[in-house]
């Protein structure tokens, strides 16, 4: 008679991006107009001098799985960058969900539109009730420790910023409307002007000199005045060719 080994435990298998849920029709507090434009402003310019682009994450309205004992568990933050991780699951797949247990690294800024039903709680003015799961104040600051969380309420126009200090998040003295981000290299701050045909202020990022960073439709129209004004030096009319 053969003696056998014994049968091995199965190997835990964690969930992974494609197992957890991406999506809930169900869910309250779907994204209105402003909810969509404000964050592509926020992506079309955040353009990091120190980071290519293919290391840079950011996401809007995307799940943010944080917990691996509670794997269903998850906050929607309104936008939300990374750094030094690939802009794709794995460097070849769009992501569904950013789940931290398999990317390892925490968002560094994140931002919250207040809206009438979240203001409480993105402002950290609701306590965690009984085997409920943290309220996104205890999220960002206890469980991932986001360095900047910036929260913008665009009925009163108010921002306001905290940074984490120690283990604790410390608001930000908004003298003038803008905050500076020196790992970045950018900053943040309220921009009046017109996007996407609609003038009112905006979040949006600067550059180290004070300026706003371009969209790439200012950018494109930008080489266009450039050629221009060169063409003119030329004693050519841009306008004949």
């Amino acid at each position: 008679m053969y003696q056998t080994d014994p049968p091995r435990p199965a190997k835990e298998t964690l969930p992974t991006m494609y197992d957890l849920k991406s999506e809930d029709p169900q869910e309250p507090g779907l994204p209105d107009q402003f909810h969509l434009w404000q964050p592509r402003l926020l992506e079309d310019t955040f353009l990091l001098p120190n980071y290519p682009s293919e290391q840079v994450f950011v996401a809007s309205d995307l799940n943010l799985y944080y917990d691996l004992h509670h794997p269903l568990w998850y906050k929607r933050p309104d936008w939300f960058a990374v750094l030094g991780i690939s802009h794709l699951y794995e460097q070849k797949d769009l992501r569904l969900s950013y789940v931290i247990w398999q990317e390892g690294v925490a968002p560094f800024v994140v931002v919250e539109l207040l809206s009438p039903g979240t203001e409480k709680e993105d402002l950290g003015q609701t306590l965690r009730e009984v085997n409920q799961p943290p309220t996104k104040w205890e999220v960002y600051e206890r469980i991932l420790r986001v360095p900047y969380y910036i929260v913008f309420d665009r009925y009163t126009d108010k921002l306001q910023a905290f940074q984490l200090v120690a283990d604790r998040y410390s608001e930000i003295d908004l003298t003038t409307p803008r905050i500076w981000m020196p790992s970045l290299q950018l900053g943040l701050g309220l921009w009046q002007g017109t996007y996407q045909g609609i003038e009112r202020l905006w979040l949006r990022w600067y550059d180290a000199s004070g300026n706003w960073v371009p969209t790439p439709v200012e950018q494109e129209n930008q080489k266009v005045e450039r050629l221009a004004a060169k063409l003119r030096e030329l004693g050519i009319d841009p306008n004949q060719i």
